[in-house]
């Protein structure tokens, strides 16, 4: 049997422990434990990575705290556009969705389109047509109000401004400057299988129907047998360019680099050099697990089957 390996997170950006409250770092920490607890007793029950990623996406989706599902941020006309991607390293199977509106968790979506529609990619109101045919589930408007989301883009709305993430006013603090509020996970099962998936609900204010890194294979969701599962968060423009999930695999791959090395690589390098912010976490073939930020923080997590079970908030 091999040996497994979860790794989370929850976004990245100007995550500074001087505009956090204890009450909301708990709060984060402990979104962040119960995620990777959950996504954690799949693998240890024998359960694939494809569906431990899904079980750790869903808990985050449903947590208002992060920037996907449930807590999305409000686009220009006032409502949610979520994006989402899966992968299955054992064959490359993939499954993503864009611009979808009032799926509780866009997620389930995603593995809906890899396992079950031919295609890999579905967008807008043809992806909500699919989810009605699938029975994922819907929740009205109001499931995905808060009043700080709400705020935040009341705030900017008039403008042409965009905010890469969360202000946090009704959450005790300001939480100030750019955050890139997305959600992902990479695992490696028992049987060395790995997956990789990714959610977001983009950024405040976008408009145009604007698609970022998230569910777009290769760019912020990769995972392949023979390398790596990566899922990245940051200025999700930077990471399209980039192609940086699959950089990663491509370095390990052709290169013989380690999975460290290769993510530092491409967060530290090449996305700097396109100032780029953000990070990436990624498991091995081998379930070694890292997580590379070039950005004041990342909320992130990583358990295994060896003891290892931490949460971080701060670079």
């Amino acid at each position: 049997m091999a040996d497994y390996t979860i790794v989370i997170h929850g976004g990245a950006g100007t995550i500074l422990k001087e505009d956090m409250t204890e009450q909301l770092e708990n709060a984060y920490q402990r979104g962040l434990q119960e995620a990777l607890d959950v996504s954690y007793a799949v693998l240890d029950q024998g359960g694939t990575a494809v569906n431990a990623v899904k079980a750790a996406l869903v808990l985050l989706e449903d947590n208002v705290l992060f920037n996907a599902g449930r807590g999305s941020v409000f686009t220009k006309k006032g409502v949610q556009e979520m994006d989402a991607a899966i992968m299955d390293g054992s064959d490359l199977a993939a499954g993503a969705v864009a611009g979808v509106r009032n799926v509780r968790n866009p997620i389930e979506l995603a593995t809906e389109v890899m396992r079950n529609s031919n295609h890999v990619f579905l967008s807008g109101k043809g992806a909500n047509d699919f989810a009605i045919k699938q029975g994922v589930k819907l929740e009205p408007d109001e499931y995905f109000f808060s009043q700080f989301r709400y705020d935040q883009w009341k705030a900017i709305r008039d403008s042409d401004n965009y905010s890469l993430d969360h202000t946090h006013h009704h959450l005790e603090e300001l939480l100030k400057d750019k955050k890139f509020g997305t959600v992902g996970a990479v695992a490696r099962d028992s049987k060395g299988n790995l997956a990789a998936a990714t959610s977001t609900g983009g950024m405040t204010n976008k408009k145009y129907g604007r698609i970022g890194d998230s569910p777009v294979i290769g760019s912020g969701t990769y995972a392949n047998n023979k390398t790596c599962a990566i899922s990245c968060t940051g200025h999700g423009e930077m990471f399209i360019r980039c192609v940086a999930a699959y950089d990663v695999s491509c370095l390990m791959e052709y290169k013989g680099l380690s999975l460290q090395e290769a993510m530092e690589k491409v967060v530290n390098e090449k996305l700097v050099s396109l100032s780029g912010e953000g990070g990436m976490i990624g498991v091995d073939a081998a379930g070694n697990a890292a997580m590379v930020l070039n950005s004041a923080g990342m909320y992130r997590g990583v358990r295994n089957n060896k003891g290892v079970n931490n949460v971080y908030i701060y670079r």
